[in-house]
């Protein structure tokens, strides 16, 4: 991991906010599609950035299908106590897990985060959901997935797919977590 002084060799723009909207307008469309409309639909974002692309995927889906309550559908998972690398990451605070009103129980579960890549973060994810009840269908949406999985676990929805090389960092930036403007950037940390 790079210190706070260290700056990558290079890095470059892979989405800009326009591509971001876009690919979160053709998730949600192929949520609704894949569940056949909005019925016993849930989106659990993942905490820190999953979540908000949970809500901006909520409110797509509740645009192309008015009978949908954006608030009422979406939720947040924390995944903090049932990751496999607290002894070796710095401490990180929890975050709430708020679940819809009428929970998960029965519910077709999307669970939403920014990137995906060893899996370790999904396989977490699992494990906090099946703590808080049965859903009938758990699916995956990611913005990115980049690669270099280490558990078999695969994303229903991707917004992109960036071959990466171990090297490289992906950085997304959201406006309601980073106070920046929408972006997905590499970042090359090799030299």
């Amino acid at each position: 991991m790079p210190s706070p002084a260290q700056t990558p060799s290079s890095s470059r723009v892979v989405l800009s906010e326009a591509d971001i909207d876009r690919v979160l307008t053709r998730i949600a469309h192929e949520i609704l599609e894949a569940n056949k409309g909005s019925r016993d639909l849930v989106l659990m974002g993942i905490p820190r950035r999953g979540y908000p692309l949970a809500r901006r995927l909520a409110a797509k889906i509740a645009a192309a299908d008015p009978a949908v309550s954006a608030a009422d559908i979406t939720g947040q998972l924390d995944v903090t106590m049932f990751r496999d690398d607290l002894q070796r990451q710095p401490t990180r605070p929890p975050y709430p897990t708020a679940l819809p009103s009428d929970g998960i129980d029965n519910k077709v579960v999307v669970l939403v985060d920014d990137v995906l890549y060893s899996g370790r973060t999904v396989r977490a994810a699992l494990d906090a959901l099946v703590d808080l009840g049965r859903p009938r269908i758990v699916r995956l949406a990611v913005l990115v997935d980049r690669g270099h999985r280490e558990l078999p676990i695969r994303a229903d929805h991707v917004g992109k797919n960036l071959p990466t090389s171990s090297a490289e960092k992906v950085r997304v930036r959201l406006a309601e977590v980073d106070n920046a403007a929408d972006e997905v950037v590499i970042e090359d940390w090799s030299k």
